[in-house]
């Protein structure tokens, strides 16, 4: 007999849902981010029961790219198949996003950010999920030579065909989002997030100015990378161990980002999580919710364990004055 998924009918009350910028749209506190562990070398009852746990403790948010994988696209084909299987009763009750603007097919018109890449992207990443819309479709990352007027235009366009409710940005810095932002409101058009990385060793957001003008212009931020690829964890405390990101795929974090130095911050953090009852990951996502400025955090995870240790930060997001001077102090800032 085919294993049938019944959601948990208490999924919603642990989780914090908090509004995106000014829009009506709400985003869960913790999101499932499919960037690592979701594409053609991985496991496939293991990516749907993520998905099944993430959804039963109120992770009502699933996060893509056309890229991610690998190989490109098997992420969202991987979705597409779980979706099918277990979420089409549940479909109004989740928000799948996309994105492009990343490499994705040879030739000039598979990156960037033109309105033919775009649009075709988009296409595309609809047949692999197998859904006649997405939520928020980004676009990935600032492109230099594509006038922003044309890329956000093809927002625009996307969104006004209804292959897209709502239209985000990725990676983009201060210049970039408030030109963007005034673009789409001429078009009339709901530009409502931007997703930028942030975490405890990476705060360009607060550094380029982008975590204050979003909330300024009304724009929501989304936080990628919020464990440092794995630093602000348990993992590294007692060095590299085999199973770890920078032995098994050196591509984003390598051995050297381990330095000496490094390994003191992560381990007197670790101090400091274990005297508010958390642990190293969970303080380090609950310091991304601190403030009202980030409406919700992507987490990666490789076992649905995984899942249900971060998701409890939801309720949990209060720190001292004294805490945050600590945190600040550990890591030089």
């Amino acid at each position: 007999m085919a294993d049938v998924y019944v959601a948990s009918e208490r999924r919603y009350e642990n989780m914090k849902y908090n509004r995106v910028g000014r829009s009506g749209l709400k985003f869960p506190a913790v999101s499932l981010g499919f960037w690592h562990n979701f594409g053609s070398r991985d496991n496939y009852d293991t990516m749907k029961a993520m998905c099944r746990t993430a959804f039963d403790l109120g992770i009502t948010q699933f996060d893509l790219a056309n890229n991610y994988g690998p190989v490109y696209g098997s992420a969202e084909e991987n979705l597409g198949r779980i979706l099918c299987e277990d979420f089409a009763p549940y479909r109004d009750e989740l928000v799948i996003t996309t994105k492009a603007g990343y490499d994705m097919w040879p030739g000039p018109y598979g990156d960037w950010g033109s309105k033919k890449y775009l649009t075709a992207s988009l296409d595309q990443s609809l047949k692999r999920l197998g859904l006649p819309y997405v939520d928020i479709f980004y676009h990935h990352r600032m492109d230099p030579e594509t006038p922003l007027e044309e890329t956000m235009e093809a927002l625009a366009s996307i969104v006004r065909s209804g292959k897209a409710l709502y239209a985000g940005i990725s990676n983009y810095n201060e210049e970039y989002t408030l030109r963007a932002k005034a673009i789409m409101d001429e078009l009339h058009c709901p530009l409502i997030v931007n997703q930028r990385r942030y975490s405890i060793f990476d705060r360009g957001i607060e550094a380029d100015g982008v975590k204050k003008c979003c909330k300024e212009a009304g724009l929501g931020i989304i936080a990628f990378s919020p464990l440092a690829q794995g630093l602000l964890t348990d993992k590294y405390l007692h060095g590299i161990p085999a199973d770890s990101r920078i032995a098994r795929d050196g591509r984003f974090l390598k051995a050297d980002d381990l330095t000496d130095e490094r390994l003191i911050q992560i381990r007197t953090l670790n101090e400091l999580a274990g005297k508010r009852g958390q642990t190293l990951a969970q303080m380090a996502l609950s310091w991304i919710l601190k403030d009202d400025e980030v409406c919700s955090v992507l987490i990666g995870a490789s076992r649905p364990e995984q899942i249900a240790e971060n998701v409890s930060i939801a309720t949990q997001t209060d720190f001292t004055g004294e805490e945050l001077r600590q945190i600040d102090e550990i890591c030089g800032w």
